[in-house]
């Protein structure tokens, strides 16, 4: 295994991970921007409104999209395997 070898695995675990992990962030950006500008309409400055709906929307994408989160892992993992199989 040399440098291009390393790079190229971890090139592809960084993009597994964004992957995985993006419409969790998106669904949590989301709630956060709609929350925010409620509470600027509003004029209600509650700190701790933010973190109930954030926590809801979040485990509801990731409910719904295990299974592409997990796809994308498993890729991930196959691609490593296969690299290690026939030895890089």
């Amino acid at each position: 295994m040399n440098q291009a070898d390393a790079l190229d695995i971890v090139q592809a675990a960084l993009w597994a991970v964004i992957v995985a992990s993006g419409p969790a962030t998106i669904a949590a950006m989301a709630i956060g921007i709609v929350i925010a500008l409620l509470q600027a309409l509003t004029q209600v400055q509650e700190m701790t409104l933010t973190f109930i709906p954030k926590i809801i929307a979040i485990l509801v994408v990731c409910a719904l999209t295990a299974p592409f989160m997990g796809a994308i892992i498993y890729s991930f993992a196959e691609q490593v395997y296969a690299r290690i199989e026939v030895g890089f």
